[in-house]
């Protein structure tokens, strides 16, 4: 049986950015913040942004969290952040000399708990110096209060690594925002460049202040003006974006296909009744994967080895939750009984832009009969299961 692997990376075809190296080679300016990357800058702001505000390439989205916490954050111990997030958010956080403070998550949309949140900020007071949300799987996560922090004077970096391409009412995810919004061009990413992510706000200054720290701080000069490192993308990983772009509406949309094709399939198969759940998703994400999540942990098991004995690779995203990593176990926290269930229940499934029809039967397939098989161990002794 053909296995489903749960990714597939595909970066867009050679022959697509094979001019643009060329003009590369032509400029020999290969790094530095060249032609190629200044090009793809400009248009990430003008085609996707509206033309509000400014962006800065980076290497990687971690350095990006990085930058972006440390230029905006305010005098305080304290990163406070989601646990239901990848590591890298919460070790940029101890790379700024901050320390992650974890909140619990909505359970309908996966993303920060906002009455939490707000308890959490009186219980620091101006020990918060930064928020960081996580705009869980790509949702486009409501912003709004985090514009009310950010003009209360708590700063806001988003971390935002799968939404590049989420859109709500065709609007993409974080335009317009005045703090900091990080985006990640990872291999996996629906956005893929290989390496790579991009932090936008509609504070230009700010963005000219990351640009320049990404940089060594060398303002003009040789000289640092500031804590600075190296987080430049390459002209190869910026000619990479540019030929991305132009196809990337038509990834956005095959993605979004899928995605609704699970959703029907899910649906008819009654499995949305029998407690298994989707995470509630505002707009339209540019899907990495298919959140689910299982009624119980018995359910969750049942599922991935029925997934393994069809060759069907499924994963648990984030788990186990940051709180429970060695390197956070001692970071302070609110109450996560929300965080531990997503911990405990919550499965990805595969969803890539080559996933076939016949895929995507198979995993719901198994889907199905985890919760055929929940239905029948819930029967009572002596009766006969439908």
């Amino acid at each position: 049986m053909e296995k489903v692997p749960f990714l597939r990376p595909k970066l867009v075809d050679f022959a697509e950015y094979a001019p643009l190296l060329a003009e590369m080679d032509e400029a020999r300016q290969y790094t530095n913040f060249g032609p190629l990357n200044t090009r793809f800058e400009r248009r990430i702001v003008d085609e996707w942004m509206g033309g509000e505000g400014a962006a800065t390439t980076v290497c990687n989205a971690t350095l990006g969290l990085m930058l972006a916490i440390s230029e905006i954050k305010r005098p305080g111990r304290y990163a406070v952040m989601p646990s239901f997030t990848f590591a890298a958010t919460a070790l940029a956080a101890q790379w700024c000399a901050l320390e992650p403070y974890f909140v619990d998550g909505d359970p309908e949309e996966w993303v920060v708990d906002q009455r939490k949140l707000r308890e959490a900020l009186d219980h620091l007071g101006k020990e918060a110096a930064v928020v960081v949300p996580y705009a869980t799987c790509g949702t486009h996560m409501d912003l709004r209060p985090y514009e009310d922090l950010m003009r209360s004077g708590v700063p806001v970096v988003v971390d935002a690594a799968p939404c590049f391409g989420t859109s709500l009412d065709g609007r993409q995810f974080g335009r317009g925002f005045s703090g900091a919004v990080v985006f990640s061009f990872h291999a996996t990413k629906a956005f893929p460049v290989g390496e790579g992510g991009l932090v936008y706000s509609a504070d230009q200054n700010l963005i000219r202040r990351m640009k320049l720290a990404s940089n060594y701080w060398f303002d003009g000069g040789r000289e640092s003006q500031g804590l600075g490192l190296n987080a430049k993308l390459s002209e190869i990983g910026a000619a990479v974006a540019l030929a991305t772009l132009d196809v990337f509406p038509a990834s956005v949309e095959r993605r979004k296909q899928i995605y609704r094709s699970y959703t029907r399939l899910l649906e008819a198969s009654g499995v949305l009744e029998q407690g298994w759940s989707l995470q509630g998703v505002r707009g339209e994400a540019a899907y990495q994967w298919l959140p689910l999540m299982a009624p119980d942990v018995p359910a969750r098991d049942r599922l991935m080895r029925i997934a393994a004995d069809r060759n069907i690779e499924l994963r648990r995203y984030f788990v186990p939750p940051c709180h429970e990593h060695p390197q956070f176990q001692d970071a302070p926290r609110g109450d996560l009984s929300v965080t531990d269930r997503l911990g405990d229940t919550a499965i990805s499934l595969p969803l890539w832009e080559d996933l076939t029809e016949e895929m995507i039967y198979r995993v719901v397939g198994a889907v199905a009969e985890a919760a055929r098989a929940g239905v029948v161990q819930r029967a009572p002794s002596g009766a006969v299961s439908a």
